[in-house]
């Protein structure tokens, strides 16, 4: 019993000035040091915000619950919490800290929540969305290293919305993707792949990253663009997007991810045939565009 008061005597009392530190402290004996780092460091962030801005145990509540329903919206084709990472700008903080980039390789920008692992495989110069109405793009690339050597056999991923802004995985009712598709780079780095116009489009706001973009008076749109993501072994994986320069919200884009350099010309023409002899009724784009990788190390 004297061992126990002896003990509560000795116990601190915590407060706003001193419960920082030892909050700290207690992570003190975590084995892996990274690890060490990012909960201290985030321990200590975190109680610098809730000093700083003093909220209420209301709004910490509200706070909590609008975590818990942001979680509650992720599964299938949904990634509500990567919806949330983009528009507080930390998707694309996250790439900056993470991609320092040799003037000669394509930049990166964010991933986006709806990239799907296992797309199908595309023969080269293949209709990437058949049966998709919208207007016809043919999309051809090059990729090569920072040194200008061609990256044959590079996998390229290419995925974009339809003529009304969705994505497949929006679609409930789809048999098969769409839209999407992955394909080997061949002589010379090339590839080529035909498929159908993106359009501008709201990132998902009927859910809880909606909310505030409502409640703090933003929109919710992306200019029109086609994500790749690029990989070949001894080089860093490009994941990046080309943005339409007749878009709109090229300036205003819900979560950060324009840059000067990956706005590109989709050319249009009032007549087909495409280059690879493909015959258009009516007018179709044309995307080129050359992908320098960065070597790993």
């Amino acid at each position: 019993m004297a061992a126990a008061l002896k003990m509560l005597r000795k116990m601190q009392d915590f407060n706003e000035l001193n419960i920082t530190d030892s909050v700290i402290e207690r992570f003190g004996a975590t084995p892996n040091p990274r690890l060490k780092q990012l909960v201290s460091r985030l321990a200590a962030h975190l109680h610098e915000y809730v000093r700083e801005v003093e909220p209420s145990f209301e709004e910490w509540l509200y706070a909590i619950q609008f975590l818990t329903r942001t979680g509650q919206l992720c599964g299938g084709g949904r990634q509500e919490f990567i919806l949330l990472s983009d528009v507080l700008g930390i998707s694309m903080l996250v790439d900056a800290v993470n991609h320092s980039r040799p003037d000669a390789a394509t930049e990166t920008t964010v991933l986006g929540p709806f990239y799907v692992e296992g797309a199908p495989l595309l023969e080269d110069g293949a209709d990437m969305s058949p049966g998709m109405p919208g207007e016809p793009l043919y999309i051809e690339g090059r990729v090569i290293g920072s040194g200008g050597t061609p990256l044959e056999g590079a996998r390229v991923d290419l995925w974009h919305c339809d003529k009304d802004g969705f994505y497949d995985v929006q679609h409930a009712d789809l048999a098969a993707s769409t839209g999407r598709g992955r394909l080997r780079a061949g002589a010379h780095g090339k590839f080529r792949v035909r498929t159908t116009m993106p359009v501008p489009y709201p990132i998902p706001y009927d859910g809880p990253v909606g909310e505030l973009l409502t409640a703090t008076a933003r929109h919710p749109w992306r200019p029109a663009h086609v994500h790749f993501m690029i990989a070949h072994p001894g080089y860093e994986t490009l994941v990046t997007h080309l943005f339409a320069s007749d878009s709109a919200y090229l300036e205003s884009d819900a979560v950060f991810g324009v840059k000067a350099s990956l706005i590109q010309n989709y050319v249009r023409h009032e007549q087909g045939p495409m280059p690879d002899g493909t015959p258009v009724a009516g007018a179709w784009r044309h995307l080129a565009f050359e992908f320098t990788l960065k070597p790993q190390g």
